[in-house]
């Protein structure tokens, strides 16, 4: 006979303490007016772009949106940014999705991550990870 209880997650007394989660944004490939060469100023490169949020407190509570970090906008921001202007280095476009995540007060750090595709025939990709952490 198995004496062992089985109680369900959404059973279980809440956690004393705030809990952190990360949400990420994973291999978005998107094209991007990015690069130091003649050519890459007349066709924008293809970019892969990762990125993970650390974030302040609880999950929603509520299972509703309005209560969390919308994906949807994490990508139509990073979107903005690849074509909104002529960048010339992915370590400076990296730093500009950084800064676009910290501007929600509930991200405490965003790790970025921007490869440049289709650069080398012998190498996936090339490029930067970036971090960032909201001065405490």
């Amino acid at each position: 006979m198995d004496n062992r209880m089985t109680v369900s997650p959404l059973a279980a007394k809440p956690v004393a303490e705030t809990a952190r989660y990360k949400i990420f944004v994973r291999n978005l490939v998107l094209a991007a007016k990015i690069g130091v060469h003649p050519h890459e100023k007349v066709r924008p490169p293809r970019l892969r772009v990762s990125v993970e949020l650390e974030m302040a407190g609880d999950p929603p509570r509520h299972d509703e949106l309005i209560d969390a970090l919308d994906y949807e906008r994490v990508v139509a921001g990073i979107r903005d940014l690849a074509m909104a202007q002529h960048i010339n280095l992915v370590e400076t476009f990296a730093d500009a999705v950084a800064r676009l995540c910290l501007v929600n007060g509930r991200v405490l750090a965003a790790c970025i991550t921007v490869e440049k595709l289709d650069v080398y025939s012998n190498a996936e990709s090339v490029g930067v990870t970036l971090e960032r952490r909201r001065a405490e």
